[in-house]
Protein backbone atom coordinates (compact mmCIF):
# COMPACT_ATOMS: atom_id res chain seq x y z
CA UNK A 1 0.00 0.00 0.00
CA UNK A 2 1.15 3.52 -0.80
CA UNK A 3 -0.42 6.78 0.42
CA UNK A 4 -1.16 9.85 -1.68
CA UNK A 5 -2.39 13.27 -0.64
CA UNK A 6 -5.01 14.66 -3.01
CA UNK A 7 -5.55 18.40 -2.60
CA UNK A 8 -8.98 19.03 -4.14
CA UNK A 9 -10.15 22.65 -4.21
CA UNK A 10 -13.74 23.48 -5.07
CA UNK A 11 -15.50 26.79 -5.43
CA UNK A 12 -16.99 26.61 -1.92
CA UNK A 13 -14.55 24.39 0.01
CA UNK A 14 -11.19 22.70 -0.15
CA UNK A 15 -10.14 19.34 1.15
CA UNK A 16 -7.04 17.24 1.53
CA UNK A 17 -7.85 13.57 1.05
CA UNK A 18 -5.54 10.62 1.59
CA UNK A 19 -5.76 7.76 -0.87
CA UNK A 20 -4.25 4.41 0.04
CA UNK A 21 -3.70 2.25 -2.99
CA UNK A 22 -2.66 -1.38 -3.26
CA UNK A 23 -2.73 -3.95 -6.06
CA UNK A 24 -6.50 -4.42 -5.69
CA UNK A 25 -7.52 -1.84 -3.13
CA UNK A 26 -8.31 1.86 -3.03
CA UNK A 27 -9.31 3.61 0.18
CA UNK A 28 -9.99 7.33 0.52
CA UNK A 29 -10.19 9.23 3.80
CA UNK A 30 -10.56 12.91 4.56
CA UNK A 31 -7.61 14.46 6.37
CA UNK A 32 -8.81 18.06 6.45
CA UNK A 33 -11.63 20.17 5.01
CA UNK A 34 -11.67 23.94 4.98
CA UNK A 35 -13.92 26.67 3.59
CA UNK A 36 -13.24 28.59 0.39
CA UNK A 37 -14.80 32.00 0.98
CA UNK A 38 -14.32 34.54 -1.80
CA UNK A 39 -14.01 38.12 -0.63
CA UNK A 40 -15.66 41.16 -2.20
CA UNK A 41 -13.35 44.17 -2.02
CA UNK A 42 -13.65 47.64 -3.49
CA UNK A 43 -11.91 46.20 -6.57
CA UNK A 44 -14.36 43.35 -7.06
CA UNK A 45 -14.71 39.66 -6.19
CA UNK A 46 -11.43 37.96 -5.24
CA UNK A 47 -10.23 34.54 -4.07
CA UNK A 48 -8.59 34.28 -0.66
CA UNK A 49 -5.76 32.25 -2.10
CA UNK A 50 -3.53 32.69 0.97
CA UNK A 51 -6.29 31.20 3.11
CA UNK A 52 -6.50 28.28 0.68
CA UNK A 53 -2.75 27.73 0.86
CA UNK A 54 -2.92 27.73 4.66
CA UNK A 55 -5.69 25.11 4.41
CA UNK A 56 -3.48 22.99 2.15
CA UNK A 57 -0.61 23.14 4.66
CA UNK A 58 -2.96 22.23 7.51
CA UNK A 59 -4.25 19.34 5.42
CA UNK A 60 -0.80 18.00 4.63
CA UNK A 61 0.06 18.17 8.31
CA UNK A 62 -3.10 16.18 9.14
CA UNK A 63 -2.48 13.69 6.33
CA UNK A 64 0.80 12.48 7.76
CA UNK A 65 3.57 10.90 5.73
CA UNK A 66 2.63 10.36 2.09
CA UNK A 67 4.40 9.13 -1.02
CA UNK A 68 3.25 11.99 -3.24
CA UNK A 69 1.01 15.08 -3.40
CA UNK A 70 -1.28 16.18 -6.24
CA UNK A 71 -3.43 19.31 -6.60
CA UNK A 72 -6.62 19.90 -8.57
CA UNK A 73 -9.00 22.85 -8.53
CA UNK A 74 -11.60 24.75 -10.51
CA UNK A 75 -10.50 26.12 -13.88
CA UNK A 76 -9.81 29.43 -15.70
CA UNK A 77 -8.61 31.59 -12.76
CA UNK A 78 -4.96 32.51 -12.18
CA UNK A 79 -2.42 34.41 -10.14
CA UNK A 80 0.15 36.83 -11.54
CA UNK A 81 3.75 36.86 -10.30
CA UNK A 82 6.38 39.56 -10.60
CA UNK A 83 10.02 39.04 -11.58
CA UNK A 84 10.84 37.93 -8.03
CA UNK A 85 8.06 35.33 -8.02
CA UNK A 86 5.86 37.36 -5.65
CA UNK A 87 2.08 37.32 -6.09
CA UNK A 88 0.66 40.52 -7.57
CA UNK A 89 -2.65 40.81 -5.73
CA UNK A 90 -5.37 38.29 -4.95
CA UNK A 91 -6.59 36.27 -7.95
CA UNK A 92 -9.81 37.55 -9.50
CA UNK A 93 -12.88 35.33 -9.09
CA UNK A 94 -14.44 34.07 -12.32
CA UNK A 95 -17.81 35.42 -11.15
CA UNK A 96 -16.39 38.96 -11.01
CA UNK A 97 -18.09 41.41 -13.36
CA UNK A 98 -14.93 42.57 -15.15
CA UNK A 99 -15.55 40.36 -18.18
CA UNK A 100 -19.00 41.75 -18.96
CA UNK A 101 -19.06 42.79 -22.61
CA UNK A 102 -15.48 41.62 -23.23
CA UNK A 103 -16.39 38.72 -25.51
CA UNK A 104 -17.78 41.08 -28.14
CA UNK A 105 -14.45 42.93 -28.20
CA UNK A 106 -12.59 39.65 -28.71
CA UNK A 107 -14.96 38.54 -31.47
CA UNK A 108 -14.34 41.81 -33.31
CA UNK A 109 -10.77 40.59 -33.82
CA UNK A 110 -11.33 36.83 -33.95
CA UNK A 111 -14.93 35.94 -34.85
CA UNK A 112 -16.60 33.48 -32.52
CA UNK A 113 -16.75 30.86 -35.28
CA UNK A 114 -12.98 31.03 -35.84
CA UNK A 115 -12.25 31.01 -32.13
CA UNK A 116 -14.25 27.81 -31.67
CA UNK A 117 -12.77 26.13 -34.73
CA UNK A 118 -9.26 26.73 -33.33
CA UNK A 119 -9.79 26.12 -29.59
CA UNK A 120 -13.00 24.09 -29.35
CA UNK A 121 -14.03 25.88 -26.17
CA UNK A 122 -17.61 26.84 -25.45
CA UNK A 123 -18.46 30.45 -24.81
CA UNK A 124 -18.32 31.32 -21.14
CA UNK A 125 -17.78 34.95 -20.12
CA UNK A 126 -15.14 33.96 -17.58
CA UNK A 127 -12.78 31.98 -19.85
CA UNK A 128 -9.17 32.95 -19.17
CA UNK A 129 -8.88 34.51 -22.63
CA UNK A 130 -11.64 37.00 -21.77
CA UNK A 131 -10.16 37.63 -18.31
CA UNK A 132 -6.80 38.51 -19.85
CA UNK A 133 -8.46 40.78 -22.38
CA UNK A 134 -10.32 42.55 -19.56
CA UNK A 135 -7.03 42.97 -17.66
CA UNK A 136 -5.04 44.17 -20.68
CA UNK A 137 -4.38 47.70 -19.36
CA UNK A 138 -4.10 46.82 -15.67
CA UNK A 139 -0.98 47.63 -13.68
CA UNK A 140 -0.77 44.04 -12.40
CA UNK A 141 -0.63 42.54 -15.88
CA UNK A 142 1.90 45.18 -16.96
CA UNK A 143 4.27 44.15 -14.14
CA UNK A 144 3.59 40.41 -14.41
CA UNK A 145 6.37 38.07 -15.48
CA UNK A 146 4.44 34.83 -14.95
CA UNK A 147 0.84 33.64 -14.95
CA UNK A 148 0.00 30.47 -13.01
CA UNK A 149 -3.41 28.82 -12.94
CA UNK A 150 -4.65 28.21 -9.40
CA UNK A 151 -3.38 24.62 -8.87
CA UNK A 152 -0.08 25.52 -10.52
CA UNK A 153 0.25 28.55 -8.23
CA UNK A 154 -0.18 26.40 -5.13
CA UNK A 155 2.23 23.82 -6.55
CA UNK A 156 4.77 26.61 -7.05
CA UNK A 157 4.44 27.69 -3.42
CA UNK A 158 4.92 24.08 -2.31
CA UNK A 159 7.90 23.27 -4.54
CA UNK A 160 9.37 26.47 -5.99
CA UNK A 161 8.89 25.04 -9.50
CA UNK A 162 6.59 26.48 -12.17
CA UNK A 163 4.52 24.67 -14.78
CA UNK A 164 1.15 24.78 -16.54
CA UNK A 165 -0.77 21.53 -16.38
CA UNK A 166 -2.46 20.69 -19.68
CA UNK A 167 -6.01 19.72 -18.67
CA UNK A 168 -6.43 23.04 -16.90
CA UNK A 169 -4.63 24.96 -19.64
CA UNK A 170 -7.23 23.63 -22.08
CA UNK A 171 -9.89 25.71 -20.30
CA UNK A 172 -8.10 28.99 -21.04
CA UNK A 173 -9.34 29.09 -24.67
CA UNK A 174 -5.71 29.37 -25.71
CA UNK A 175 -5.04 25.68 -26.47
CA UNK A 176 -5.63 23.77 -29.72
CA UNK A 177 -7.35 20.50 -28.70
CA UNK A 178 -6.06 18.76 -31.84
CA UNK A 179 -2.38 19.42 -31.20
CA UNK A 180 -2.75 19.55 -27.38
CA UNK A 181 -0.47 22.60 -27.46
CA UNK A 182 -0.93 26.37 -27.34
CA UNK A 183 -2.88 28.05 -30.11
CA UNK A 184 -0.15 30.51 -31.07
CA UNK A 185 -2.21 32.10 -33.84
CA UNK A 186 -5.15 32.96 -31.57
CA UNK A 187 -2.88 34.36 -28.87
CA UNK A 188 -0.94 36.46 -31.38
CA UNK A 189 -4.04 37.94 -32.98
CA UNK A 190 -5.43 38.91 -29.57
CA UNK A 191 -2.17 40.31 -28.23
CA UNK A 192 -1.83 37.70 -25.48
CA UNK A 193 1.77 36.88 -24.54
CA UNK A 194 2.03 33.10 -24.16
CA UNK A 195 5.44 33.71 -22.61
CA UNK A 196 3.55 34.55 -19.42
CA UNK A 197 2.70 30.86 -19.07
CA UNK A 198 5.12 28.33 -17.63
CA UNK A 199 5.97 25.25 -19.74
CA UNK A 200 3.16 22.74 -20.20
CA UNK A 201 3.02 19.65 -18.01
CA UNK A 202 0.97 16.50 -18.55
CA UNK A 203 -0.81 14.43 -15.89
CA UNK A 204 1.79 12.18 -14.30
CA UNK A 205 4.72 14.55 -14.90
CA UNK A 206 6.90 15.43 -11.89
CA UNK A 207 6.18 18.89 -10.47
CA UNK A 208 8.99 19.18 -7.94
CA UNK A 209 9.65 18.26 -4.31
CA UNK A 210 8.16 19.86 -1.21
CA UNK A 211 10.44 22.72 -0.13
CA UNK A 212 12.33 22.47 3.14
CA UNK A 213 10.09 25.17 4.64
CA UNK A 214 6.97 23.21 3.70
CA UNK A 215 8.40 20.03 5.22
CA UNK A 216 9.09 21.93 8.44
CA UNK A 217 5.62 23.49 8.43
CA UNK A 218 3.80 20.19 7.86
CA UNK A 219 6.05 17.82 9.81
CA UNK A 220 6.61 15.61 6.77
CA UNK A 221 9.91 13.88 6.09
CA UNK A 222 11.39 14.52 2.68
CA UNK A 223 11.79 13.97 -0.08
CA UNK A 224 8.06 14.20 -0.91
CA UNK A 225 7.36 14.63 -4.63
CA UNK A 226 4.48 16.65 -6.04
CA UNK A 227 2.96 15.00 -9.11
CA UNK A 228 1.05 16.82 -11.82
CA UNK A 229 -2.44 15.30 -11.96
CA UNK A 230 -5.48 16.26 -14.00
CA UNK A 231 -5.35 19.60 -12.25
CA UNK A 232 -8.71 20.74 -13.59
CA UNK A 233 -11.01 19.08 -11.07
CA UNK A 234 -13.37 17.98 -13.84
CA UNK A 235 -10.51 16.18 -15.60
CA UNK A 236 -9.77 14.30 -12.40
CA UNK A 237 -13.46 13.61 -11.79
CA UNK A 238 -14.00 12.20 -15.29
CA UNK A 239 -10.93 10.00 -14.83
CA UNK A 240 -12.74 8.54 -11.81
CA UNK A 241 -15.94 7.64 -13.69
CA UNK A 242 -16.33 3.93 -12.80
CA UNK A 243 -17.20 2.78 -16.32
CA UNK A 244 -16.03 -0.61 -17.54
CA UNK A 245 -16.29 -0.87 -21.31
CA UNK A 246 -19.65 0.89 -21.39
CA UNK A 247 -20.96 3.44 -23.83
CA UNK A 248 -21.45 6.09 -21.18
CA UNK A 249 -22.22 9.71 -20.57
CA UNK A 250 -21.08 11.46 -17.42
CA UNK A 251 -22.30 14.29 -15.24
CA UNK A 252 -19.82 15.80 -12.79
CA UNK A 253 -22.03 17.40 -10.18
CA UNK A 254 -21.24 20.06 -7.63
CA UNK A 255 -21.32 23.82 -7.82
CA UNK A 256 -21.45 23.19 -11.57
CA UNK A 257 -22.89 20.31 -13.55
CA UNK A 258 -20.60 19.24 -16.39
CA UNK A 259 -22.51 16.87 -18.65
CA UNK A 260 -21.14 15.15 -21.70
CA UNK A 261 -19.11 12.37 -23.30
CA UNK A 262 -15.50 11.19 -23.35
CA UNK A 263 -14.14 11.23 -26.90
CA UNK A 264 -10.93 10.42 -28.76
CA UNK A 265 -11.03 13.64 -30.82
CA UNK A 266 -12.66 17.08 -30.53
CA UNK A 267 -15.90 18.06 -32.26
CA UNK A 268 -15.25 21.45 -33.85
CA UNK A 269 -18.31 21.87 -36.05
CA UNK A 270 -20.34 25.06 -36.25
CA UNK A 271 -23.35 23.11 -34.97
CA UNK A 272 -21.36 22.12 -31.90
CA UNK A 273 -20.39 25.74 -31.29
CA UNK A 274 -24.00 26.88 -31.62
CA UNK A 275 -24.99 24.26 -29.03
CA UNK A 276 -22.26 25.64 -26.73
CA UNK A 277 -20.34 22.41 -26.17
CA UNK A 278 -16.74 22.52 -25.09
CA UNK A 279 -13.74 20.33 -25.94
CA UNK A 280 -11.49 20.18 -22.89
CA UNK A 281 -8.54 17.83 -22.60
CA UNK A 282 -8.53 14.76 -20.38
CA UNK A 283 -6.18 11.95 -19.46
CA UNK A 284 -4.53 9.62 -21.95
CA UNK A 285 -5.32 11.68 -25.03
CA UNK A 286 -9.05 11.92 -24.35
CA UNK A 287 -11.33 14.91 -24.91
CA UNK A 288 -14.04 15.94 -22.46
CA UNK A 289 -16.89 16.95 -24.73
CA UNK A 290 -19.35 18.62 -22.40
CA UNK A 291 -21.63 21.49 -21.58
CA UNK A 292 -21.44 23.64 -18.45
CA UNK A 293 -24.69 23.84 -16.49
CA UNK A 294 -25.16 26.05 -13.43
CA UNK A 295 -25.45 23.01 -11.17
CA UNK A 296 -26.07 23.00 -7.44
CA UNK A 297 -24.83 26.60 -7.29
CA UNK A 298 -28.51 27.51 -7.74
CA UNK A 299 -29.49 25.59 -4.61
CA UNK A 300 -26.40 26.66 -2.65
CA UNK A 301 -27.24 30.32 -3.23
CA UNK A 302 -30.88 29.78 -2.25
CA UNK A 303 -29.90 27.97 0.94
CA UNK A 304 -27.58 30.87 1.76
CA UNK A 305 -30.40 33.36 1.15
CA UNK A 306 -32.73 31.34 3.40
CA UNK A 307 -30.28 31.41 6.31
CA UNK A 308 -28.83 27.92 5.94
CA UNK A 309 -31.65 25.43 6.59
CA UNK A 310 -30.72 21.74 6.81
CA UNK A 311 -30.57 20.21 3.35
CA UNK A 312 -31.97 16.78 4.28
CA UNK A 313 -35.42 17.92 5.43
CA UNK A 314 -35.56 20.46 2.59
CA UNK A 315 -35.01 17.73 -0.01
CA UNK A 316 -37.66 15.53 1.62
CA UNK A 317 -40.15 18.38 1.37
CA UNK A 318 -39.12 19.07 -2.22
CA UNK A 319 -39.81 15.44 -3.04
CA UNK A 320 -43.46 15.99 -2.10
CA UNK A 321 -43.90 19.00 -4.40
CA UNK A 322 -45.60 18.18 -7.75
CA UNK A 323 -43.04 17.42 -10.43
CA UNK A 324 -42.23 19.79 -13.30
CA UNK A 325 -44.66 22.45 -12.11
CA UNK A 326 -42.11 25.15 -12.99
CA UNK A 327 -38.70 24.94 -14.64
CA UNK A 328 -35.98 27.43 -15.57
CA UNK A 329 -33.02 27.24 -17.94
CA UNK A 330 -30.23 25.99 -15.67
CA UNK A 331 -27.66 27.02 -18.28
CA UNK A 332 -28.74 30.66 -18.38
CA UNK A 333 -25.91 33.10 -17.61
CA UNK A 334 -28.52 35.20 -15.77
CA UNK A 335 -27.92 32.90 -12.79
CA UNK A 336 -24.12 33.24 -12.82
CA UNK A 337 -23.69 36.06 -10.30
CA UNK A 338 -24.31 35.56 -6.57
CA UNK A 339 -27.23 37.08 -4.68
CA UNK A 340 -31.05 37.10 -4.71
CA UNK A 341 -31.24 33.62 -6.22
CA UNK A 342 -34.77 32.71 -4.96
CA UNK A 343 -36.12 35.98 -6.35
CA UNK A 344 -34.32 35.54 -9.67
CA UNK A 345 -35.73 32.03 -10.09
CA UNK A 346 -39.21 33.34 -9.28
CA UNK A 347 -38.77 36.15 -11.82
CA UNK A 348 -37.72 33.67 -14.52
CA UNK A 349 -40.80 31.51 -13.86
CA UNK A 350 -43.07 34.57 -13.92
CA UNK A 351 -41.55 35.80 -17.19
CA UNK A 352 -42.19 32.43 -18.87
CA UNK A 353 -45.81 32.31 -17.67
CA UNK A 354 -45.30 29.40 -15.26
CA UNK A 355 -46.49 29.10 -11.65
CA UNK A 356 -44.12 31.03 -9.39
CA UNK A 357 -42.49 28.88 -6.67
CA UNK A 358 -42.83 30.52 -3.27
CA UNK A 359 -41.76 28.21 -0.44
CA UNK A 360 -38.19 26.89 -0.09
CA UNK A 361 -39.46 23.40 -0.95
CA UNK A 362 -41.12 24.67 -4.15
CA UNK A 363 -38.03 26.60 -5.22
CA UNK A 364 -35.84 23.56 -4.46
CA UNK A 365 -38.05 21.30 -6.56
CA UNK A 366 -37.95 23.82 -9.39
CA UNK A 367 -34.14 23.82 -9.24
CA UNK A 368 -33.81 20.03 -9.21
CA UNK A 369 -36.35 19.52 -12.00
CA UNK A 370 -34.54 22.20 -14.01
CA UNK A 371 -31.13 20.60 -13.47
CA UNK A 372 -32.45 17.18 -14.51
CA UNK A 373 -33.97 18.77 -17.62
CA UNK A 374 -30.66 20.48 -18.44
CA UNK A 375 -28.83 17.16 -17.94
CA UNK A 376 -31.27 15.51 -20.38
CA UNK A 377 -30.81 18.22 -22.98
CA UNK A 378 -27.00 18.16 -22.76
CA UNK A 379 -26.69 14.37 -23.00
CA UNK A 380 -29.18 14.11 -25.86
CA UNK A 381 -27.37 16.81 -27.84
CA UNK A 382 -23.90 15.44 -27.09
CA UNK A 383 -24.90 12.04 -28.46
CA UNK A 384 -26.26 13.62 -31.61
CA UNK A 385 -23.40 16.05 -32.24
CA UNK A 386 -20.63 13.53 -31.53
CA UNK A 387 -22.47 10.56 -33.04
CA UNK A 388 -21.91 8.69 -29.80
CA UNK A 389 -24.92 6.78 -28.44
CA UNK A 390 -24.79 5.85 -24.76
CA UNK A 391 -26.42 3.19 -22.60
CA UNK A 392 -25.86 4.60 -19.12
CA UNK A 393 -25.23 7.91 -17.37
CA UNK A 394 -22.56 8.07 -14.65
CA UNK A 395 -23.10 10.79 -12.06
CA UNK A 396 -20.02 11.62 -9.97
CA UNK A 397 -19.21 14.32 -7.43
CA UNK A 398 -21.13 15.91 -4.60
CA UNK A 399 -24.50 15.63 -6.33
CA UNK A 400 -24.40 11.84 -5.93
CA UNK A 401 -25.49 12.43 -2.33
CA UNK A 402 -28.70 14.03 -3.63
CA UNK A 403 -30.85 10.96 -4.33
CA UNK A 404 -33.74 13.05 -5.63
CA UNK A 405 -31.54 14.74 -8.24
CA UNK A 406 -30.08 11.40 -9.33
CA UNK A 407 -33.53 9.82 -9.74
CA UNK A 408 -34.87 12.86 -11.60
CA UNK A 409 -31.85 12.71 -13.93
CA UNK A 410 -32.58 9.04 -14.70
CA UNK A 411 -36.24 9.89 -15.32
CA UNK A 412 -35.40 12.85 -17.55
CA UNK A 413 -32.72 11.06 -19.60
CA UNK A 414 -34.65 7.81 -19.89
CA UNK A 415 -31.42 6.00 -19.04
CA UNK A 416 -30.05 4.21 -15.98
CA UNK A 417 -27.97 6.44 -13.72
CA UNK A 418 -25.04 5.04 -11.75
CA UNK A 419 -24.21 7.44 -8.93
CA UNK A 420 -20.79 7.52 -7.32
CA UNK A 421 -18.16 8.10 -6.27
CA UNK A 422 -18.89 11.36 -4.46
CA UNK A 423 -15.23 12.33 -4.12
CA UNK A 424 -14.49 11.64 -7.77
CA UNK A 425 -12.02 14.49 -8.28
CA UNK A 426 -9.90 13.38 -5.32
CA UNK A 427 -9.99 9.76 -6.49
CA UNK A 428 -8.95 10.71 -10.02
CA UNK A 429 -6.16 12.78 -8.49
CA UNK A 430 -5.00 9.76 -6.44
CA UNK A 431 -5.15 7.39 -9.42
CA UNK A 432 -2.76 9.54 -11.47
CA UNK A 433 -0.30 9.60 -8.58
CA UNK A 434 -0.60 5.84 -8.15
CA UNK A 435 0.19 5.36 -11.83
CA UNK A 436 3.57 6.99 -11.31
CA UNK A 437 4.41 4.16 -8.89
CA UNK A 438 3.10 1.43 -11.17
CA UNK A 439 0.19 0.54 -8.89
CA UNK A 440 -2.42 1.35 -11.54
CA UNK A 441 -2.22 0.92 -15.30
CA UNK A 442 -4.10 2.92 -17.90
CA UNK A 443 -7.35 4.82 -17.59
CA UNK A 444 -9.41 1.65 -17.99
CA UNK A 445 -7.47 -0.14 -15.25
CA UNK A 446 -8.11 2.71 -12.84
CA UNK A 447 -11.81 2.72 -13.62
CA UNK A 448 -12.10 -1.02 -13.07
CA UNK A 449 -10.38 -0.59 -9.70
CA UNK A 450 -12.96 2.06 -8.79
CA UNK A 451 -15.83 -0.20 -9.84
CA UNK A 452 -14.53 -2.93 -7.53
CA UNK A 453 -13.78 -0.72 -4.53
CA UNK A 454 -16.22 2.22 -4.42
CA UNK A 455 -19.89 2.20 -3.34
CA UNK A 456 -22.21 2.90 -6.28
CA UNK A 457 -25.99 3.35 -6.48
CA UNK A 458 -28.08 2.60 -9.56
CA UNK A 459 -31.27 4.50 -10.44
CA UNK A 460 -33.60 3.16 -13.12
CA UNK A 461 -35.71 5.59 -15.16
CA UNK A 462 -39.38 5.80 -14.27
CA UNK A 463 -42.44 7.83 -15.20
CA UNK A 464 -43.61 9.29 -18.48
CA UNK A 465 -40.96 10.73 -20.82
CA UNK A 466 -43.61 12.92 -22.45
CA UNK A 467 -43.77 15.09 -19.32
CA UNK A 468 -40.09 15.98 -19.74
CA UNK A 469 -40.60 16.80 -23.41
CA UNK A 470 -43.48 19.09 -22.47
CA UNK A 471 -41.35 20.82 -19.82
CA UNK A 472 -38.59 21.30 -22.39
CA UNK A 473 -41.07 22.86 -24.79
CA UNK A 474 -42.01 25.42 -22.13
CA UNK A 475 -38.42 26.68 -22.09
CA UNK A 476 -37.77 26.55 -25.81
CA UNK A 477 -41.19 27.56 -27.07
CA UNK A 478 -41.21 24.40 -29.17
Amino acid sequence: MRSYAAVDLGASSGRVMVGRVGPDSLELTEAHRFPNRPVRTSEGLRWDVLGLYAGVLDGLRAAGQVDSVGIDSWAVDYGLLDADGALLGNPVHYRDSRTEGVAEKVWATVPAEELYAETGLQYAPFNTLYQLTAARHSAQLAYAERLLLIPDLLTYWLTGEQGTELTNASTTQLVDPRTRDWSYDIASRLGIDLGLFAPLRRPGDPAGLLRAGVLEETGLTGPVPVTAVGSHDTASAVAAVPADGERFAYICTGTWSLAGLELDAPVLTEESRAANFTNELGLDGTVRYLRNIMGLWLLQECVRAWGGPELGPLLLEAGQVPALRSVVDAGDAAFLAPGRMPERIAEACRASGQPVPVSPAEVTRCILDSLALAHRRAIDEAQRLADGPVDVVHVVGGGTRNALLCQLTADACGLPVVAGPAEAAALGNVLVQARTHGLVGDLGDGRRLLTRTQPLTRYEPRGDAARWREAEARLTGG
